[in-house]
């Protein structure tokens, strides 16, 4: 697997060329750098939420991408085998290669389905990002492999090129993002659903 190089982007925030105007209240904005509100469509933010490529997402220097290359395990699985259980350690992040896997939580004594997860994605960034332990149980669905990328080659490659943490750090927003909208979405139908 190869992760090439990455260039990061930063943006200055520039004063607009455009004349202050007045609000309703009579006040002037733009002159002391005040933010105008934009409304922002659905079809925008689903393109903000949608998830970015793997090798942009892994994006990195060629001797990081080698450490993540040697340190990496893949981990063959058959149907019904249970991949990593909530609350355990995590041991890394994992990335499907094939098959099909189910995510189920416990979460105040009820059992949620999360949904399932598919060859190229990213599995488990807010534990390999947070307090290291697994937030839901994946389980598979079909026989397949994960690439697992240890949590102590993670740890060495964000010390050696720490935009590849806020990298992943943004595709797990994109990725609660993602959640809330289908939450929503799902809510409403069901409001619908009842009303109807």
């Amino acid at each position: 697997m190869e992760f090439g190089t990455s260039k990061v982007h930063m943006q200055k925030a520039g004063r607009s060329s455009a004349r202050p105007s007045r609000s309703r209240n009579g006040e002037m904005s733009g002159a002391r750098g005040d933010v105008a509100m934009q409304f922002v469509t659905s079809s925008e933010r689903a393109d903000n939420a949608a998830s970015h490529p793997l090798a942009q997402l892994l994006a990195c220097p060629p001797a990081v991408a080698n450490l993540l290359n040697a340190s990496a395990q893949c981990i063959e699985f058959d149907t019904g085998h249970t991949i990593f259980r909530q609350s355990t350690e995590c041991r890394g992040l994992y990335v499907v290669i094939s098959g099909q896997l189910l995510r189920k939580a416990e979460r105040l004594e009820t059992r949620l389905t999360l949904g399932s997860v598919r060859a190229g994605d990213l599995v488990e960034l807010a534990a390999a990002l947070g307090d290291g332990h697994h937030t839901y149980t994946l389980t598979a669905q079909s026989a397949g492999s994960v690439l697992l990328l240890p949590i102590e080659a993670l740890g060495r490659a964000f010390q050696a090129y720490p935009p590849l943490r806020m990298q992943l750090l943004e595709e797990l927003a994109r990725e609660v993002s993602r959640a809330y909208g289908t939450c929503c979405v799902t809510r409403m139908a069901g409001i619908r659903h009842r009303g109807v």
